[in-house]
Formats: C-alpha cells, sequence, structure tokens
C-alpha cells in the first residue's frame, strides 16, 4: 500500500488538555478512508493535524515524503484540500464566487483567472448539484444548500488528497447519498480521500478503509467486512448489536439490539 499522507506517533492537544496520543495512521492512496468513533474520541482532531490546522504535541505528519510542516501554505493548499466543520463564507458573497476562490492555490502573478479555471469551477457546481444556486448569495441558502456549496468550493480546488470532516452535515437522508455517492467516485479518477463520518452503516458501505476511534486512539482499522463486528461496534460505541449483511450493498450493516417494550397493537372498540 502506498500512502501520500501519514502519520507516526502522534500527540494532540488544545493547550495541555491531550486528546490524542500515540497515533498512527497511513491514508491508503487513490482510495476512500473513512473516521469513525464516538464523540470527542479525536476523529476531527485527527483530521485538522493531517490538514495541518494543529501542530503536534509530539511527532510527526507527512505529505509527500516531507513533513508538512516544510511546505508552504499555498503549497499544501495545492496539495490537499479541507472541508472544515466549521466553515464559514464572506457576508455577501454569491455561490459563484465562493467556489472560485477554490481556485486561488492555483493562482500566480503572472497566471490569473483561465479557461481552466472557469471549466473546473463548473464541473465542481455540476457534479455538487449547486449550478442553479451560482447567482444567490451564500447567506441567504439553507444549511443543506450551504454545506453542497463548500463541497463544491474544495473540488474546485482541484488537489489529489481531500480532507472531510462531517461532509453530510445538514442534509437530508437522500442529499447525504447523493454526497456520498460523489465521494466514492472521486477514487476512480485519481483522488484519495478521508472523510470523518457519524453514521457507521454509512461508513461501511462506502469506505474501501475503515478507521475506528475511540478515548483518542485508534481501535481498529482495515477493510469494513473484516474489521466491523458486534464485538468491535460494541468496543468502541458502547453499543450491543448484531452485524448482518446488508442485502443492497453486501457490506455489514448494523442492527442495535432491542431493548424497549414489546409494542401491542390494540383494536379500537
Amino acid at each position: 500500500m502506498t500512502s501520500r499522507l501519514s502519520a507516526q506517533g502522534l500527540t494532540l492537544a488544545y493547550d495541555q488538555r491531550i486528546v490524542a496520543d500515540n497515533l498512527g495512521i497511513a491514508i491508503p492512496d487513490g482510495a476512500f478512508t473513512v473516521i469513525v468513533g464516538p464523540n470527542a474520541c479525536g476523529k476531527s482532531t485527527l483530521l485538522r493535524a493531517l490538514a495541518r490546522l494543529l501542530r503536534p504535541k509530539q511527532g510527526a505528519v507527512h505529505l509527500d515524503g516531507a513533513l508538512i510542516s516544510s511546505y508552504s501554505t499555498k503549497e499544501v493548499a495545492r496539495r490537499l484540500g479541507l472541508l472544515a466543520q466549521t466553515a464559514t463564507a464572506p457576508s455577501g458573497i454569491s455561490v459563484a464566487d465562493l467556489i472560485a476562490r477554490g481556485r486561488h492555490p492555483h493562482q500566480r502573478l503572472l497566471r490569473q483567472w483561465s479557461r481552466e479555471d472557469e471549466r473546473v469551477v463548473d464541473e465542481a457546481m455540476d457534479r455538487t448539484g449547486v449550478t442553479d444556486l451560482a447567482d444567490r448569495l451564500v447567506d441567504e441558502l439553507s444549511g443543506g444548500q450551504r454545506q453542497r456549496v463548500w463541497l463544491a468550493t474544495v473540488l474546485a480546488q482541484a488537489t489529489p488528497i481531500l480532507l472531510l470532516d462531517e461532509p453530510t452535515t445538514f442534509l437530508d437522508i437522500a442529499h447525504q447519498v447523493e454526497v456520498l455517492d460523489l465521494c466514492a467516485k472521486l477514487p476512480a479518477d485519481g483522488q484519495t480521500l478521508v472523510a470523518v463520518l457519524h453514521d457507521l452503516n454509512q461508513a461501511s458501505r462506502y469506505a474501501d478503509h475503515l478507521v475506528a476511534m475511540r478515548g483518542g486512539r485508534i481501535i481498529a482499522q482495515g477493510v469494513p467486512s473484516e474489521i466491523v463486528t458486534s464485538e468491535l461496534v460494541e468496543d468502541v460505541f458502547g453499543l450491543a448489536c448484531r452485524v448482518i449483511t446488508d442485502p443492497e450493498s453486501g457490506t455489514p450493516l448494523v442492527i442495535p439490539r432491542y431493548t424497549g417494550a414489546v409494542k401491542t397493537t390494540t383494536t379500537p372498540s
């Protein structure tokens, strides 16, 4: 397995509070990696470290064979795109203008806006279904629409590696499936994806490589069909369950054990 993005011996902290300790991970090239785990287990913190938004207290992140800290900010942005959980747009900016900002890492003093930039932006809007919103202000959009616009902005950055922190936030179930279907197709074009997801069944269905975290540590990683078991789910999430085969996708499907009262049906008199 080759890996353009990896980390070794990471200890991650906010001020003096240790969030994750001794993390080691190698992101498979040309694959869709999904990180799962309970709330506050360190998923988004790990993603921030991989994106160079958080400096490790110990350990190192490597990108394309060099320390990620050795690159300029603009060079990192040409190699790696990030959809953050708390992305905010400037007030009064249109959808088209925001997505066009995804091309900034590719702009130089002697190379400003080009037909290639136009093509990439149009394609990103088309793939995320926001073309009809191009002239709208981002401030006017619903949460789901705004999330798809941010995804288009990251796609317009056209980097070989994409990091997505909860990309299905604010989306209804139909749009969640659309976004994840899109993400699953990107590795076929040579891109590498890493996403944080909350839904274990969605993660199991779409991921080529699954990383399960708990308490700031990686508990298991590998192909979902090989690591998702009822024992793992109970260990990581504290959830008693059965794991069966999804009849649609053939991937693991987690069914929580039913512990509620038995419902009865009464006939109206």
